[in-house]
């Protein structure tokens, strides 16, 4: 996926024409959550919150319009502070398919308690090269090392980036 539409490279579009899905609404904030007083748990909606509004690397689309994630593949257990997001990408042989979840893990680890344990991964069968995205995205070093390359960070910090 390197192309135009506000995407990071010029040359064809691997899914010129991707579906568009409708985005969900938005989650009412309830009275507890509103008490300061009473202990919150972060739970699967909240993560969908955090992670749908991320910029595709290609298309001016969220990743909640490809339907790149969804809540439903979305498991938190807040006590035993593990999150796992299962991504979705557009097409078996997406080679932004590792860009997208780094951008969901640096979402997740800008945005979560540091006690959580994060596991993106590509959803089984979704992807040609799914076992060495995953390898990838679970490695903590080859992370580290992937944001200390500053034009892979503005890249991501892009995907991250509200659209105007």
């Amino acid at each position: 996926m390197v192309g135009g539409g506000g995407g990071v490279g010029a040359g064809l579009l691997e899914n010129a024409n991707p579906l568009i899905y409708e985005r969900s609404g938005e989650r009412p904030v309830t009275a507890g959550e509103e008490d300061e007083q009473v202990p919150d748990s972060i739970d699967a909606r909240e993560i969908f919150d955090l992670i749908r509004s991320i910029n595709d690397p290609e298309h001016p689309l969220t990743l909640e319009e490809l339907n790149v994630v969804e809540q439903v593949r979305v498991q938190v257990s807040d006590p035993e502070s593990t999150v796992a997001v299962a991504f979705t990408p557009t097409i078996p042989h997406c080679s932004m398919a590792t860009l997208i979840g780094l951008s969901i893990k640096v979402k997740l680890l800008r945005s979560l308690p540091q006690r959580f344990k994060m596991d993106v991964h590509i959803t089984p069968g979704t992807h040609a090269s799914e076992h060495a995205v995953n390898k990838q995205l679970a490695d903590k070093e080859r992370v580290a090392a992937a944001l200390e390359n500053t034009h892979l960070l503005e890249v991501v910090n892009q995907c991250l980036s509200a659209r105007s």
